[in-house]
């Protein structure tokens, strides 16, 4: 693989880096409403950041819910860059910054067709496929282990 780097970053520096790849995934490809992704969250949020050759191609955010429970939310990756595992690892930076936090429990709400890589991370369904965004989407939890 390329240069990949994966890193947290605080909104009000990287926003229009977030946004740009947000808009191009959410808005461009899925046809999501701009109120519904950027919903005023991002601020108080944890963003990270992948970075391919020096070049941002993909986002995630954590918000934490409570002291025991995050929600992993907003993974984006250009579709230039998919196919290389990089959802993977932005995934796998998100889980070790809830770990870090002494987090439990993580949710998501994944898209239907990309389950298969929560699955793999560990990630359980919950309860019946629903809407959002007018896309199909899964409830999912994982439990960390405290250390």
């Amino acid at each position: 693989m390329s240069d990949l780097i994966i890193k947290t970053v605080a909104y009000s520096e990287e926003s229009n880096v977030i946004q740009a790849i947000r808009r191009s995934v959410f808005q461009a490809e899925q046809g999501v409403d701009a109120t519904l992704d950027f919903d005023g969250q991002d601020e108080t949020a944890e963003q990270i950041v992948a970075y391919l050759d020096d070049v941002p191609v993909g986002t995630a955010r954590i918000r934490y819910l409570d002291s025991k429970t995050a929600k992993i939310e907003r993974l984006a990756l250009l579709s230039a860059a998919r196919g290389r595992g990089i959802g993977k690892k932005i995934m796998e930076k998100a889980l070790d910054a809830a770990a870090q936090k002494n987090i439990q429990d993580v949710v998501i709400h994944a898209q239907e067709y990309v389950k298969g890589l929560h699955l793999k991370l560990g990630f359980v369904e919950e309860g019946e496929t629903f809407l959002e965004g007018e896309i199909p989407h899964i409830k999912m939890r994982k439990k960390l282990s405290i250390s």
